[in-house]
């Protein structure tokens, strides 16, 4: 009987063991994209299949001022995207869900104005030719539910630059160009639309 006994107790103990392994592997918050800079917060499988617009994140410095971008990522999903899912000459979270949001910890310029640290909302008005970025003091919307254009602290236009390269799901990157001048750079499908930041 002994040795039943213990045969018994060696899988029980091993079946514990593969158990708790498999809970420890699919409990991880936060999976870390293809480009290190930017964190897709929630479960992410390879290749991409998800349907939703993933929360995601990215963190940057230009000179010594930190940014934070908080959004919510949408696929391509092999739809139409510019003056389709995304209408020309209207006023766009630039992401899904809630407004994007871009918090500095140093005051900054954007265009000719000057923002004090803080968080703020970034939606843009994208066009064939050229887009206007906006950045507005209510950071906390839904989608463009409560948008105010008398809340625009920024307005400027930029120039939309394509790429050879597909970017599936929308994504921001923050540029450090020298000691006190960047960008953030919004990208998706082959469009990329860059926004100049001076440190103050």
């Amino acid at each position: 009987m002994r040795p039943i006994s213990f045969v018994l107790l060696l899988i029980t103990v091993l079946a514990c063991t593969d158990k708790k392994a498999q809970e420890k592997t699919s409990s991880s918050p936060t999976i870390t994209a293809a480009d290190s800079d930017v964190k897709i917060i929630g479960e992410q499988p390879e290749p991409d299949t998800l349907k939703g617009s993933l929360k995601a994140a990215v963190t940057g410095t230009v000179g010594n001022a930190s940014i934070t971008i908080n959004y919510h990522s949408p696929a391509v999903r092999g739809r139409v995207i510019w003056g389709g899912l995304v209408p020309y000459n209207q006023v766009w979270v630039t992401g899904a869900h809630r407004a994007t949001n871009i918090e500095f910890n140093k005051d900054v310029e954007v265009g000719d104005t000057k923002l004090v640290a803080g968080k703020y909302a970034l939606f843009t008005i994208p066009g064939a030719d050229e887009w206007t970025i906006i950045i507005n003091k209510n950071w906390n919307q839904h989608l463009t539910d409560n948008y105010n254009q008398k809340d625009d602290l920024v307005r400027v236009k930029a120039k939309p630059k394509t790429s050879t390269k597909n970017q599936e799901r929308l994504r921001y990157v923050i540029n450090s160009l020298n000691d006190n001048n960047g960008e953030v750079v919004v990208c998706w499908e082959k469009l990329e639309v860059s926004l100049t930041i001076v440190v103050q």
